[in-house]
């Protein structure tokens, strides 16, 4: 594909057919994203309107083999992108070496002999039908499919000035531009040849992600060691790992301990201990000790070809500014076809100037036109941007969430896990009975009625997911508590339990919930639930008989970055506000702590979408922040879901954004991005515009030579690229 317009025949011709529900063609990474039923069409039909609209599909199979691991599709891919490379340099190449007696014999010694002449004519023949014959087959398809593109208009401006000098030689004449004809394209190989280079730094993510892949993996089979590659490790398989080696793949420890830097998933750069049923990570690299692990998720399912896909997928798609480009480009090749023409006649009637004279000015208008730099103008961007964002642990989805990222002007948070560390504590227990708070030792009798107390709150939690209910079972079992059997459990998602425990009914959870279990508050309890409370602690009551039995202060700290992620937002003009499920004195207590001012408390997970309608419906862009399933109507209900990384299970958050390392000071640097990248997409729109809004009009006037016009057209597409490549320079 040589320009915007290739990439929209393409698209337009896949659209056609039947099957198919919907097609998009990327021009700056050439790759096509086809939806399509399988009961009306197939691959083979895909491929055959590829073919039809006179491109190829570039196969990435080896050996036979349909389904490659993506590196070796990578690999292949990057092979053959380097093949075109050479290709495009030699071609240029030739047509320079060509050109230069051609520009020897006409310019500087002004040779008009016949066989100067005829010899002028070989070799810029050679230019023209050889190194620019892919000018021409693009022209035929692009007629064939009712189509113009940049093919279109090299070839008839490079054949304008070709066949009029031929005729020129036939007739005796004399008056020739052949060097016109073959510098033309031999600037625009060249130009070629720059862009292709500078794509290839575009989008060099990707490979820099998959060098963190391992390429091998030490496997015990059949009692012994074997050394095979990545691609032949299966589920199940007992992998072996030792000091300074990758782990290959993701899976669980089931032997050894070890430290294993997990930098580039977490971001921490102390390595993270790992024992027997921890989770390790494929690509992560083993520090110290020697262990084994069970391979549980390989090839595409690893965290690594989870974040490649989604990186893939960011930059294969569009965003919706690129609609605008699009819809120039469709129009772009015929108004310059028609502005040409009435250019010729302008000065042949006009103007009264000769055949040549009226012919130059023609030709220049057709080669210095550039859809390519508009094609280019968007999907750089987001190619540089998107890469950009992975290298610092922000994932996102597609095109249309960067965009989104710039227009941002309220974020919201969930609590626990985004804002605080998520790993609650318990700090303090009430007993309602003696009406004694037992942090401290008391007496042997408190101690008893405190296990007694614990032992049926925590036996009734631990039926329990909630992050909550993990605190109080781990103090549980830090006091040494054996937990007991539950029946009839029942659960109100974000309210609380209940429960048979050893014969008696107990109930845990929020002051609400248990009065609507029928269980009646009393002075005393409300009294301490509202001191806990002030201090930023979360409460939970428990009931046991129908009687307040006792209180649960539990605490969960804010992150380190949390104050300083809030204040970086709030310098980016962006609202701060925090929605939880949990009581107003806390969620108070811990927005004051980061920094945020808007707080809406009590809100069940399900009714957290409809808050962030509201804010929605005042007209501006918000953003949800959240960790866990429970926020997933949230993120989808925001204009922008970010989605707090969590292990492996990266692919499968909710949000549009994935913060890999969990860090919520990455929430603001993913605006910060969004930001500088639509920026960078609107300079290139407005310097590609503005290009063809002055090159033209200059051209048409006489004011510059067909081949010079042909440079500058090669050189304004690389000029985008270029300025697309600066975005690796933003500090974020």
């Amino acid at each position: 594909m040589h320009c915007a317009s290739c990439a929209l025949t393409i698209e337009k011709k896949l659209q056609k057919t039947p099957g198919v529900k919907s097609a998009t063609v990327n021009f700056a990474t050439e790759k096509a994203s086809v939806q399509y039923d399988c009961d009306q069409c197939s691959e083979a039909d895909i491929k055959k309107a590829v073919k039809d609209a006179g491109y190829q599909v570039r196969e990435t199979e080896k050996g036979g083999e349909k389904h490659q691991m993506r590196m070796s599709e990578h690999d292949h891919s990057a092979m053959v992108k380097d093949e075109e490379m050479k290709k495009e340099w030699n071609l240029f190449l030739l047509s320079l070496i060509l050109s230069i007696p051609i520009l020897a014999l006409s310019m500087v010694l002004a040779d008009k002999s016949a066989i100067s002449l005829y010899v002028q004519a070989l070799l810029a023949g050679i230019v023209q039908f050889y190194v620019g014959a892919r000018f021409y087959r693009g022209t035929y398809y692009g007629l064939k499919n009712f189509s113009a593109n940049m093919d279109t208009l090299v070839a008839v401006g490079t054949s304008a000035a070709y066949f009029y000098s031929l005729y020129s030689v036939i007739a005796g004449r004399g008056e020739v531009f052949f060097e016109t004809s073959a510098l033309l394209i031999t600037f625009v190989m060249l130009g070629k040849w720059l862009e292709a280079r500078a794509k290839g730094k575009a989008g060099q993510a990707i490979k820099k992600l998959l060098k963190l892949q391992a390429k091998t993996a030490r496997v015990e089979r059949d009692g012994q060691e074997k050394q095979v590659p990545i691609e032949e490790v299966g589920v199940g398989d007992i992998i072996i790992v030792r000091p300074g080696e990758k782990i290959p793949v993701d899976g669980i420890v089931i032997e050894g301990y070890s430290a294993i830097d997990e930098s580039m998933v977490t971001g921490e750069s102390i390595p993270a201990e790992k024992k027997i049923g921890d989770q390790v990570i494929g690509s992560t690299i083993n520090k110290t000790g020697s262990f084994k692990f069970r391979a549980e998720k390989v090839g595409h399912e690893t965290l690594l070809m989870q974040i490649i896909h989604i990186v893939e997928e960011a930059q294969s798609a569009k965003a919706p500014i690129q609609k605008f480009a699009d819809t120039v480009s469709a129009y772009f090749v015929p108004a310059v076809m028609v502005v040409s023409v009435i250019t010729f006649f302008v000065w042949l009637i006009i103007f009264n100037a000769s055949l040549v004279g009226a012919l130059m000015p023609a030709v220049a208008v057709l080669v210095i036109a550039c859809p390519c730099a508009l094609g280019l103008a968007t999907p750089t961007a987001i190619l540089v941007g998107s890469g950009k964002a992975a290298a610092a642990g922000i994932l996102f989805k597609g095109g249309d969430a960067i965009e989104m990222a710039a227009k941002i002007k309220v974020m919201a948070f969930d609590k626990t896990g985004t804002i605080t560390k998520g790993k609650p504590e318990v700090v303090e227990v009430i007993l309602s009975k003696s009406q004694l708070s037992l942090v401290e030792n008391k007496s042997a009798k408190s101690l008893y009625e405190l296990d007694e107390f614990l032992q049926l709150a925590a036996s009734l939690e631990n039926v329990s997911e909630h992050p909550l209910a993990e605190a109080i079972i781990a103090y549980a079992k830090k006091r040494k508590i054996k937990l007991l059997p539950v029946d009839d459990f029942s659960a109100e998602p974000g309210a609380g339990v209940s429960g048979q425990v050893n014969g008696k009914k107990v109930i845990v959870g929020t002051d609400r919930y248990l009065s609507d279990q029928g269980v009646k508050i009393d002075a005393h309890a409300l009294a301490e639930k509202k001191r806990l409370e002030e201090r930023g602690q979360t409460i939970i009551m428990s009931a046991i008989g129908g009687e307040v039995a006792g209180l649960i202060a539990v605490a969960d700290k804010i992150k380190e970055s949390s104050a300083e992620a809030i204040e970086a937002l709030t310098k980016l003009g962006i609202e701060s506000v925090m929605i939880t499920g949990d009581n107003e004195p806390t969620a108070k207590a811990i927005a004051q702590e980061a920094g945020i001012s808007e707080v809406v408390a009590r809100v069940l997970p399900q009714e957290k979408a409809g808050v962030i309608e509201e804010y929605k419906k005042n007209g501006q862009k918000v953003a949800m922040v959240g960790d866990g399933i429970n926020d997933a109507p949230a993120l989808a209900a925001s204009d922008l879901g970010i989605a707090i990384g969590k292990g492996t299970d990266i692919a499968i958050e909710a949000g549009q954004v994935v913060l890999v390392h969990g860090d919520l000071a990455d929430a603001a640097k993913a605006i910060r991005l969004g930001r500088v990248t639509m920026s960078k997409i609107k300079q290139n729109l407005f310097w590609a515009l503005i290009y063809n809004a002055i090159g033209i009009p200059i051209a048409a006037l006489g004011l510059l030579k067909a081949e010079y016009a042909g440079l500058a057209m090669a050189l304004s597409s690389v000029s985008v690229v270029l300025n697309s490549l600066l975005l690796k320079r933003k500090k974020l």
